[in-house]
């Protein structure tokens, strides 16, 4: 029988993991996994416990929560020499890397697609030290994911980050960024913000980076150029439709390095899957078909 080891987070999805965790375990453990389980208690918790998941044999991680929790678990495994396959049970406020594989918000559905043992490997990124899974950025709005309360995600949902985004919208300002390629300079000056996709789900817009692949061994890169709080508005107005692309105030990009500066004395925060992520200078690269994932 085959080991799995399930980290969760015990608050995601108004603790629906923590009230359906004797589910969880005989779904698992009927399709053939001998499941033991881990409730997180704090920040950089999921990535420990993964890190001793993959030191102790496991056969299988299973993270479940949203996608703070899966980003930890998987700097818990990326990098590591041998690698277990990954699960992932979706229940947390975000959900957009498992929207971006067809995995459904679902406790019996997404244990049901682990049982079934379909697998694909995917692209990871990594950003100077860490590792990311779907998105990295950097500009004002980057933050909303780590300044909303838990509280608020709690109530709210998917909601709270709206309500957030709003309450910056008036304080939005252009940072000065440089971004690279091996071969070329993309551009040196003021933007709004920059996005590095691996997926084409990124905070609630399915169709953000349309032409992204998982499993392409490239990045997508995405910029939106400095333009005033009309025009930015316009642009996520397209975004949600998937007409954004080719608007002039836009950049889209792949590639499978991209190196990013700011000017000394500026601060610029990036934001690895909704978590803090440092400061400028990064360099990202994406490591082709670096996770084996469970898929429907």
């Amino acid at each position: 029988m085959k080991r799995a080891r399930l980290i969760y987070n015990p608050s995601s999805g108004r603790e629906i993991v923590r009230r359906r965790l004797p589910d969880i375990l005989e779904l698992l453990e009927s399709a053939g996994y001998e499941t033991s389980c881990y409730a997180t208690k704090g920040e950089d918790d999921a990535t420990e416990e993964a890190e001793r998941a993959v030191k102790r044999g496991f056969d299988v991680i299973i993270a479940a929560g949203g996608d703070g929790t899966i980003y930890e678990v998987v700097n818990g495994m990326a990098g590591k020499p041998a690698r277990p396959a990954l699960g992932i049970i979706p229940c947390g406020t975000s959900n957009d890397f498992a929207r971006a594989l067809g995995i459904p918000k679902s406790i019996t559905r997404s244990c049901k697609i682990i049982a079934a043992g379909k697998r694909k490997r995917v692209d990871v990124g990594r950003i100077n030290d860490r590792y990311f899974i779907n998105i990295a950025g950097g500009g004002s709005l980057t933050n909303l994911t780590y300044e909303v309360p838990s509280k608020l995600k709690t109530l709210l949902g998917q909601l709270a980050y709206y309500v957030k985004g709003l309450e910056k919208l008036p304080s939005l300002h252009p940072i000065r960024v440089k971004l690279e390629t091996r071969d070329r300079v993309l551009l040196d000056e003021e933007i709004m913000i920059f996005l590095i996709t691996n997926s084409h789900s990124v905070g609630g817009f399915d169709r953000l980076a349309p032409n992204a692949d998982l499993s392409d061994g490239k990045l997508d890169l995405i910029v939106v150029k400095k333009v005033g709080l009309g025009d930015f508005i316009r642009l996520a107005t397209q975004a949600v439709r998937g007409e954004h692309v080719k608007d002039p105030n836009l950049l889209y990009f792949q590639t499978d390095y991209i190196k990013a500066t700011s000017p000394a004395g500026e601060t610029v925060q990036l934001n690895l899957d909704g978590e803090l992520g440092g400061v400028l200078p990064c360099v990202c690269e994406a490591l082709p078909g670096h996770l084996e994932l469970f898929v429907p």
